[in-house]
């Protein structure tokens, strides 16, 4: 186990709980760290692969995999049992990243009246407005879960220096698209709503396509590099469709 996994597994974790009559939670922490996110999305894969009796579907949160079961078929204490020999199999926290990952490329706008708080943002990080975008779209981040609303990403972690609060105010809406900074994630907005995430840079991407037969178009465990792209360019973006430039390619 490296030391990087080790300080992110504090106390008692990994464990397991009951959530509701026909729910398993396993944590792998109480706070966000890249070990532990990586830790949930591994140990779902390998949930998946493992099939066991009477578990129906399964999800990750920052750093937790949730399971939820047919509790007329099986009983909890026998499935926790069986679980609970899957965790203890492996170091999850160093484990690799399900296979079958896509990295997106997303052009994005930082920034100008389309995301009106990069300068505010990068004050509190300690940066320069040019510093703080080419920070954020050099920096590939990874999706550690969907959430808030439907198919929405929260991506990290950024470095150190955007440790950065939420407001204490709430911006009135942003729109779809939008990408909003705090506490070392970033989170695109697949619906237009209010905030306390500041607006940093605007992308013609929608994350969530009601109408399409996958309408989450982003996945826990992929990744997205937010590059920099001009006024000029998004604007011709985003008259091509839904994916607003952006190009995905397989992860190896």
């Amino acid at each position: 186990m490296t030391d990087e996994s080790r300080r992110a597994r504090p106390g008692t974790f990994p464990r397991i709980g009951r959530v509701g009559l026909d729910g398993m939670l396993v944590s792998f922490g109480d706070v966000l760290s890249e070990p532990a996110n990586r830790a949930a999305l591994a140990f779902r894969a390998a949930l998946d692969r493992a099939g066991p009796a009477g578990v129906e579907e399964s999800a990750t949160s920052l750093v937790s995999t949730f399971l939820r079961f047919d509790a007329l078929r099986v009983d909890f204490d026998p499935l926790r049992a069986e679980i609970g020999a899957l965790l203890d199999s492996r170091d999850w926290y160093a484990a690799d990243l399900p296979a079958g990952r896509t990295l997106w490329r997303i052009p994005t706008v930082y920034g100008t009246d389309l995301a009106p708080q990069l300068a505010e943002a990068a004050e509190a990080a300690g940066l320069s407005a040019q510093a703080a975008a080419d920070q954020i779209a050099t920096t590939r981040v990874r999706v550690q879960t969907i959430g808030f609303a439907p198919g929405q990403p929260y991506l990290g972690e950024l470095p150190k220096a955007w440790d950065i609060p939420r407001q204490t105010d709430l911006t009135d809406r942003v729109p779809i698209g939008a990408l909003t900074v705090a506490i070392r994630q970033l989170v695109l907005f697949s619906v237009s709503t209010p905030t306390g995430w500041r607006h940093v840079g605007q992308t013609a991407f929608r994350p969530f396509r009601p109408e399409a037969d996958a309408p989450f178009v982003l996945r826990p465990g992929d990744e997205v590099l937010f590059e920099a792209v001009d006024r000029e360019t998004y604007e011709r973006l985003r008259a091509g469709g839904p994916d607003g430039g952006a190009i995905p390619e397989a992860i190896r």
